[in-house]
């Protein structure tokens, strides 16, 4: 009885086609994951860079049926004017104000409280969005 071998012996010969195929499918792999986060990367440090107003709202307290007290908490640049937009809703979610707030102070972070005034009695505020006053929408 012989032994019947049905391929080359393990090592021998080099690599096979497979492992090579494998090796280069890991390399090409490895490259576009590391292309994939850089590009993820640029575009995340672009969007953060190019926002130079931005704030928050740190609390909201509604003084009557026309009116909303807003706490802002403004980030600029000291010598950029920016402008805040405020929204609010009422209870079915219908748009009850909406208005523009600017902020000239020669500081890069303003604490102020604003007046929001409204069409009903809101039960939310949202801030829309804040943009330097050249390009405010």
């Amino acid at each position: 009885m012989s032994a019947v071998r049905e391929g080359l012996p393990e090592g021998r010969y080099g690599r096979s086609a497979d492992e090579r195929t494998d090796r280069k499918l890991k390399i090409i792999g490895s490259a576009l994951g590391a292309l994939l986060l850089g590009v993820v990367g640029w575009i995340g440090w672009r969007y953060i860079s190019s926002q130079s107003v931005s704030a928050e709202v740190i609390k909201f307290q509604v003084i009557s049926d026309t009116e909303v007290k807003v706490h802002l908490e403004v980030r600029k640049e000291a010598s950029v004017t920016g402008v805040c937009s405020l929204s609010s809703q009422d209870e079915g979610h219908g748009e009850v104000g909406r208005a523009d707030f600017t902020f000239a102070q020669d500081r890069s972070r303003v604490d102020e409280v604003v007046t929001l005034k409204t069409t009903s009695r809101a039960t939310m505020v949202e801030l829309v969005g804040c943009a330097p006053a050249a390009s405010a929408h």
